[in-house]
């Protein structure tokens, strides 16, 4: 079989993994599950075992918090860009027996685009979920804003 070159990663971090064990591919996919999914570190200990990758969850702690605020943003960029039509809905949700509130930002496709639990319903509180949300969109380098917000 001739020698090809390795398939590319859909990341690119090249000096961040640089002499690490592991391949590229298998760090980022590992730190991927991670943060995608929600997942512990020994479910993903155990999808990548399924693989035939043993890699033990202390290894894949280590890969999240060091790949993972830089992996984060990345995703966060690549995400399509919302729609120009948010609309806020508020949900109420006992939890543990008292009244919450969930706030939920989606566009005009339906995308979520943010959530928050409060205990409180009121224009302080919603003011406070949009300066949240509008700025956790500017870290991450989305720098659009709605053009219509509507509440219900």
């Amino acid at each position: 079989m001739p020698n090809t070159p390795a398939k590319q990663s859909k990341v690119n971090f090249p000096n961040l993994y640089a002499g690490y064990r592991y391949p590229l591919d298998v760090i980022a996919h590992a730190v991927w599950l991670y943060l995608r999914f929600n997942l512990s570190f020994r479910d993903v200990e155990d999808l990548l075992a399924e693989r035939g990758i043993i890699v033990t969850y202390e290894t894949i702690r280590q890969w999240c918090l060091t790949f993972g605020p830089e992996f984060s943003k990345t995703l966060h960029q690549r995400r399509d860009h919302p729609g120009d039509n948010w609309y806020l809905d508020i949900v109420f949700l006992k939890i543990g027996g008292e009244l919450r509130y969930l706030w939920r930002a989606v566009d005009q496709d339906g995308e979520v685009l943010d959530i928050l639990v409060q205990e409180y319903r009121n224009t302080r509180a919603a003011k406070r979920f949009f300066r949240k949300m509008l700025s956790s969109r500017r870290i991450y380098g989305i720098l659009d804003d709605p053009e219509l917000f509507t509440t219900s």
